[in-house]
C-alpha cells in the first residue's frame, strides 16, 4: 500500500524509476548530453520522449539557453517551412511582417523536433540541408543565416518502415540517427510502476491541494498486470483521476477503470488457441521471432525482451532456425 503520510521529494527530471531498462537509457542520455551530437529518440506515445529530450538539454552546456519544442504533427504542411525557418514580409499572401522561425529562436540552444516523422518530404529536404550545414534561409530572403543549434528529434514511428514506403528520406534518417535512444514502454519496465505511481499521486495532490489517496496492494497488483498502451502518460492520467475522485481514500481494484479490471479478469485467457488440426511449434516460434525482430527494427536485445528471452537464448534460436 502507498502511504500518503510518508515524506515525498519531487524528482527533478521526472525520469522516475530504477529498472535496468530505464537505467540504460538514462545512462546513455547523460553521456550524450555532454556533446552537441544529434539525437533521435524513439518510443511509443506517452513513453517519455520529451522528458528525455529536456533532460539532455538540462544536462548540456546549452542549459542556460532556450530549448524550443516543435510538434511536427500539428504544423500545417503549407506553413511548415515558414514556421521552421522564418519568412520575410510579403514573401507570401499572409506574410504581413518579418518572422523568425523555430530554428532561429533556438539559436545557441536546443531544437526539439517531436514527431519528426510527420514532416513532408520537401520540408525534410530543407531540414537535411540545415543539419548538414547549420545554414538556412527565410522564405523570401536570399541571405543565408548561420544558426548554432543542437537538434534532438523524436518519433513513435518506425522510420525504417517509413523509408521503405517512401514517406521518409533515408539520408535524413541517418543524419538524425547519430545517437539513437530507445525509450522502453511502461510494460517493459513495470517494476518502475510503483515509483511512478507515488510520484504522480503526491505531485498531483500538492497541485490540487488535497490529501493524496492510497493504493491497496491488490490495486497495485492489478496495475502491474495491465498492458498500459498509453504508457506513462496513461498512468499519470489515472493518478489524476484517482487524486480528484478519491482524495484521502484508499484506491482498491473496484475503483480502477473498467479496462484495467477487464484485463485483470481476463488474465487467465490463453494467448494462442490451438487449431483442431494442430500446429507446428517450430513454425510458430519462427513466426514470433520474426515478428519481434520486425517490431524492434532488428534490435535483438529488445526483441529478446518482447519474447521473454535472454539475448543469448534468442541468438541461439536465430542460429538454430538459420534466421541470422
Amino acid at each position: 500500500m502507498i502511504d500518503s503520510k510518508q515524506p515525498y521529494n519531487e524528482h527533478p527530471s521526472q525520469l522516475i524509476g530504477d529498472s535496468p531498462e530505464l537505467t540504460r537509457v538514462v545512462w546513455a542520455s547523460r553521456i550524450t548530453a555532454s556533446s552537441d551530437v544529434t539525437v533521435l529518440i524513439q518510443g511509443e506515445s506517452g513513453s517519455g520522449k520529451e522528458l528525455f529530450a529536456r533532460a539532455i538539454h538540462n544536462d548540456s552546456q546549452r542549459k542556460k539557453q532556450p530549448m524550443v519544442t516543435v510538434n511536427c504533427a500539428v504544423i500545417p504542411e503549407n506553413l511548415a517551412e515558414s514556421m521552421l525557418f522564418g519568412h520575410l514580409k510579403g514573401s507570401f499572401t499572409s506574410a504581413i511582417a518579418d518572422q523568425q522561425g523555430y530554428v532561429q529562436s533556438a539559436d545557441k540552444g536546443t531544437l526539439f523536433l517531436d514527431e519528426v516523422g510527420e514532416l513532408s518530404l520537401p520540408v525534410q529536404a530543407k531540414l537535411l540541408r540545415f543539419l548538414e550545414s547549420s545554414e538556412c534561409e527565410k522564405i523570401g530572403s536570399t541571405v543565408t543565416e548561420k544558426v548554432d543549434v543542437r537538434v534532438i528529434a523524436a518519433t513513435n514511428r518506425n522510420l525504417r518502415e517509413e523509408i521503405k514506403k517512401g514517406s521518409f528520406r533515408e539520408d535524413l534518417f541517418y543524419r538524425l540517427h547519430v545517437v539513437p535512444l530507445e525509450i522502453p514502454p511502461l510494460r517493459e519496465r513495470i517494476s518502475d510502476l510503483k515509483a511512478l505511481l507515488e510520484h504522480f499521486t503526491h505531485t498531483l495532490a500538492q497541485q490540487y491541494q488535497v490529501v493524496a489517496p492510497n493504493y491497496s496492494k491488490a490495486a497495485i497488483k492489478a496495475l502491474k498486470e495491465y498492458h498500459w498502451p498509453g504508457n506513462v502518460r496513461e498512468l499519470r492520467n489515472l493518478c489524476e483521476r484517482m487524486t480528484i475522485l478519491l482524495a484521502g481514500q484508499t484506491v482498491d481494484v473496484d475503483n480502477l477503470p473498467v479496462e484495467i479490471k477487464t484485463a485483470r479478469q481476463g488474465g487467465k485467457n490463453t494467448l494462442v488457441s490451438l487449431p483442431e488440426n494442430g500446429l507446428s511449434l517450430e513454425k510458430l516460434e519462427i513466426e514470433l521471432i520474426q515478428q519481434a525482430l520486425e517490431k524492434t527494427s532488428g534490435n535483438r536485445t529488445r526483441a529478446a525482451r518482447l519474447l521473454g528471452l535472454t539475448r543469448d537464448t534468442l541468438l541461439y534460436r536465430l542460429k538454430k532456425y538459420s534466421l541470422t
